[in-house]
C-alpha cells in the first residue's frame, strides 16, 4: 500500500504550492475530492520507484470553536489520524508564530511521524531560515522552497526512506485479481459484492454511507480466485458532516490504486452526475482497468432505459474502452456477465505485447495515416516495445517525436487497442526521441 503523506499548517504557508510540486502539476492526478470543505485535494506522486498518496488540508486552526474553521480543523485532525507521515509547514519569511506553536502541540499528541518543513526559504541562509523553529521540539527543521522546487526532492527522499519499496507482484499474486467496487453512496456497491459472493458477507442497508472503510474479501468463482474490495461511497462536496466519513475517501483512493480492476457502479434510477464523472476520471488517471455496472435496472421502462444508455455514452464518452453492463445486483441479473468482463479487462491490462508485432502494427498505423508535419519536419516513428502493464504502456522510438500532436497519439492508442483487442483497460502510448549522433558535430561547426 502506498504511504499517505498529509500536508498540515496554518493558512498561507504554501501547503497547496507544495502539494502541486509533489504531484508535479495541478493536472497530475489531482482530484477535487467530494465531501471535503474548501481546498481539499488529493493526488499521487512518485520519487524514483517509490509512489505515495499526498493530501492537502485547509488552514489548520486548532482553537477554532465553531464555523468553517472549526470544521476544517476537525477534518485535518482526521487526516492526521489516517496519515503515515505528516509534513508540518511553517513560513520562513514570517517566522515562528503562536499558531505554529498550537499546531505543533496538537501534532505531538497525535503520535504520528512529523516532519517540520520551513517553506519560502529561497535566498536565505539555511541556519537563519530554520533557527526559530527548533523551539517547536519537532526535530531538525528542513528548509525548502515549494514555489521554486528547492530541496523538495531531498525532502521526499528523507520522508519515504522509512517506507519499504512496494514489492513487485509475484506470478501467484497476478493470478488473483483485486477488484475495487466504487461509486457514489447508495448505488448498490455492497449489494453487488454480496451478489458476486453469493452470500451476505457485507452489510447492506438502505442508507448512504453504510460502508465507512474499504473491506478486502477473498472469494472463488468458477475455479478462479479473486479479491473484492468494497469501498466507502464518494459523495459530492458539502454533503457529508462527519469528518471520519469525509476522510474515508482516502481509503477509497488507496483501494483504487491497490486494485487491478475497478467496477464503477452507477444508479440507473438517477441521472448520471458530475460526481460519477469525477470518480471515473480518477480511475482513468490511476490507469486501472475498468468495468461499468449500471445498477437498479429492474423496473425501468424501455424509454427510461434508452435515455440512461444515451446519457452514459454522452457524459462518460472518455470511458469508451470499458464495457458497460446494465444489471440488478439485488436480483442477481447480469452479475455473471460483469465478472466475465472483469476477466477480460484483467487479461488486457496484464497482456504481454511482443516487440516485433508492436512494430509491425506501428508501421501499419503510419502507413494508413502518417503523423502531421510540424513546420518543415515530419516526426519519424521507427519501432515500438512494451514498457509495462496494468495499464499496458507502449514506448515508441523515433525522431522529432516531441512534435507528435495529442490527436495522433490518441489515433495510435485506438489502433493498438483494436489490433490487440484490449478491452476494458486504458492504454498509454509514450514517445522517446533518439539522440542525434550528429548534434555535437553540428555545434562544433557553428
Amino acid at each position: 500500500m502506498k504511504p499517505t503523506v498529509v500536508i498540515v499548517g496554518r493558512p498561507n504557508v504554501g501547503k497547496s504550492t507544495l502539494f502541486n510540486r509533489l504531484t508535479r502539476s495541478r493536472d497530475a492526478i489531482v482530484v477535487n475530492v467530494p465531501g471535503i470543505t474548501r481546498d481539499r485535494h488529493y493526488g499521487e506522486g512518485r520519487i524514483g520507484d517509490k509512489p505515495y498518496l499526498v493530501v492537502d488540508t485547509g488552514g489548520f486552526e486548532p482553537v477554532a470553536k465553531d464555523g468553517i474553521y472549526h470544521q476544517m480543523a476537525r477534518q485535518t485532525r482526521q487526516a492526521v489520524d489516517e496519515a503515515d507521515a505528516v509534513l508540518f509547514i511553517v513560513d520562513a519569511r514570517i517566522g515562528l508564530t503562536g499558531q505554529d506553536r498550537e499546531i505543533s502541540a496538537e501534532l505531538r499528541r497525535s503520535g504520528r511521524k512529523i516532519w517540520l518543513i520551513v517553506n519560502k526559504s529561497e535566498g536565505m541562509n539555511h541556519a537563519a531560515a530554520t533557527a526559530d523553529f527548533h523551539a517547536l521540539g519537532l526535530g531538525d527543521p528542513l528548509a525548502i522552497s515549494a514555489e521554486h522546487g528547492e530541496h523538495v526532492s531531498d525532502l521526499m527522499d528523507i520522508v519515504l526512506e522509512e517506507f519499504p519499496q512496494p514489492e513487485r507482484a509475484s506470478e501467484s499474486a497476478e493470478q488473483q485479481p483485486k477488484i475495487a467496487i466504487v461509486g457514489r453512496p447508495n448505488v448498490g456497491k455492497s449489494t453487488l459484492v454480496n451478489a458476486l459472493l453469493g452470500e451476505e458477507r457485507v452489510v447492506v442497508f438502505d442508507k448512504p454511507g453504510t460502508t465507512m472503510d474499504s473491506i478486502y474479501i477473498d472469494f472463488e468463482r468458477a475455479g478462479k480466485r479473486y479479491t473484492l474490495i468494497d469501498t466507502a461511497g464518494m459523495r459530492k462536496r458539502g454533503q457529508v458532516d462527519e469528518a471520519a466519513e469525509k476522510f474515508s475517501v482516502i481509503k477509497t483512493l488507496q483501494s483504487i490504486a491497490d486494485a487491478n480492476i475497478v467496477i464503477l457502479v452507477l444508479d440507473a434510477s438517477q441521472e448520471i452526475a458530475e460526481q460519477d464523472a469525477h470518480i471515473a476520471g480518477f480511475i482513468l488517471e490511476a490507469g486501472r482497468a475498468l468495468v461499468v455496472a449500471v445498477n437498479k435496472w429492474e423496473g425501468l421502462d424501455e424509454g427510461v432505459r434508452e435515455q440512461v444508455k444515451r446519457d452514459g455514452a454522452r457524459k462518460l464518452n472518455f470511458l469508451s474502452f470499458a464495457k458497460f453492463h446494465f444489471i440488478s445486483a439485488l436480483q442477481g441479473q447480469g452479475v455473471a456477465a460483469v465478472l466475465r468482463s472483469v476477466d477480460d479487462a484483467y487479461a488486457a491490462a496484464m497482456a504481454k505485447l511482443s516487440t516485433p508485432r508492436l512494430t509491425r502494427i506501428l508501421m501499419l498505423a503510419v502507413q494508413q495515416q502518417q503523423p502531421p508535419h510540424h513546420g518543415l519536419v515530419r516526426p519519424k516513428l521507427r519501432y515500438a516495445h512494451q514498457g509495462g502493464h496494468n495499464p499496458p504502456r507502449i514506448i515508441i522510438h523515433g525522431s522529432a517525436l516531441d512534435r507528435v500532436p495529442d490527436t495522433y497519439r490518441r489515433y495510435l492508442e485506438r489502433f493498438f487497442r483494436d489490433a490487440f483487442k484490449l478491452t476494458g483497460t486504458p492504454l498509454k502510448v509514450e514517445f522517446k526521441t533518439g539522440r542525434n549522433p550528429f548534434a555535437k558535430s553540428d555545434e562544433k561547426r557553428r
